[in-house]
């Protein structure tokens, strides 16, 4: 037992005299911390090196020995600690990379420097994430805003032809008249009126490099949403300009790879043109995703917020659609638009469903924000 809490300690340590604990690792637990030096220890030691092989060889070791969950994070350490995007240019390495939404961020802000061998590649690294992100999410999602919609627009003076008999005699249930054998209706449930669209959604998307994963995420999301009849949805992105990306919602991955991520923030002129885009205002939700770092006119952001809560829009900010949830923002700005009546917080993406629902069935989003803790 206490060799192997020393066995343990070694592979913690690293290989330096100091580590104190004489052991000397064999077998597996020497490619181990040999794989664990190369990355954490790379500035006393030959690291990765600069060449495909050992890159390649590098890979695969650590998806030997290490779970996905922590393969993942090596991956992301490995770029941001030794510069291997050069890496993610070539085909055979990038094959050997375990897909995550951080490795997708990556490959987006890489899209105009990826040579032309390695895009297709690269384009199926990106669907892999897709799918499985659709997979998780996709339905929770459509089943959040069909209900919230399903519940809003429930029929309330249903004529003959529009009467629910089943749910009409559960309601009334209690007026049951043994005498008559029947049910007297109090209260007639009806199906809902349907509208081919119950509801707009706008999207407005910060393509700034700080909202590399919330550009994904709400990428994905906003194509999931644009496939739901009752709601018709519209995605902008946006730095100092402004593009509306809605036409592209059929194909998430090609989406994805049309964002430039990086540059400048002009918050107000992308919520003016998305306040161009609105015609039913008291049927319109729609949600910002930034941190609020504005490179524009202040003033101009918090003039347009105030416009569009004012006309009857339901606006919410977004501060960050992460795994993590804990967003790095601008905290007066926040605290400005809030006043202002537009909510802002961060949300993990298996949040974003119930939000979605929450919002398009007008429930307060700052209670249910608060009911689940998030800043």
């Amino acid at each position: 037992m206490a060799d192997e809490r020393l066995r343990r300690w070694r592979l913690v340590l690293g290989g330096e005299e100091a580590d104190g604990t004489g052991i000397q690792l064999r077998g597996q637990d020497a490619e181990v911390d040999q794989a664990l030096s190369a990355l954490y220890d790379s500035e006393r030691s030959a690291g990765l090196g600069g060449s495909s092989p050992q890159i390649a060889r590098w890979l695969g070791d650590i998806r030997t020995f290490f779970p996905t969950s922590v393969v993942k994070v090596m991956q992301k350490d490995a770029m941001e600690r030794l510069n291997l995007r050069q890496m993610l240019l070539e085909p055979e390495l990038l094959n050997q990379v375990e897909p995550d939404v951080h490795l997708v961020s990556t490959l987006i802000s890489l899209s105009s420097v990826i040579p032309s061998r390695t895009r297709d590649t690269a384009r199926q690294v990106v669907r892999k994430v897709v799918e499985d992100i659709q997979r998780r999410l996709a339905n929770q999602l459509r089943q959040a805003i069909r209900g919230s919609l399903n519940r809003s627009i429930r029929n309330r003076h249903p004529r003959l032809t529009e009467i629910n008999w089943n749910r009409t005699i559960r309601a009334n249930l209690h007026n049951y008249q043994p005498e008559y054998h029947t049910v007297v209706p109090e209260r007639l449930v009806g199906y809902g009126r349907k509208r081919a669209a119950l509801k707009d959604v706008i999207l407005a998307l910060d393509q700034s490099g700080s909202m590399a994963a919330s550009v994904v995420y709400s990428g994905i999301f906003g194509a999931v949403m644009a496939s739901v009849p009752s709601i018709r949805t519209r995605l902008v992105v946006f730095d100092t300009s402004v593009v509306d990306m809605t036409e592209q919602l059929h194909d998430p991955v090609e989406l994805l790879f049309g964002v430039q991520l990086g540059g400048g923030t002009d918050i107000g002129r992308a919520l003016e043109y998305c306040q161009g885009l609105v015609t039913r205002p008291q049927d319109t939700v729609m949600i910002l995703i930034s941190d609020l770092i504005e490179g524009g006119v202040r003033e101009k952001l918090l003039q347009r917020v105030g416009a569009l809560v004012g006309s009857g829009v339901k606006l919410v900010v977004l501060l960050a659609l992460s795994d993590s949830g804990k967003p790095s923002y601008d905290h007066d700005n926040a605290a400005a638009v809030s006043e202002l009546g537009a909510p802002a917080f961060a949300c993990t993406p298996d949040l974003f469903p119930e939000l979605m629902a929450a919002a398009l069935s007008g429930r307060d989003l700052r209670q249910w924000a608060a009911s689940h803790e998030l800043v």
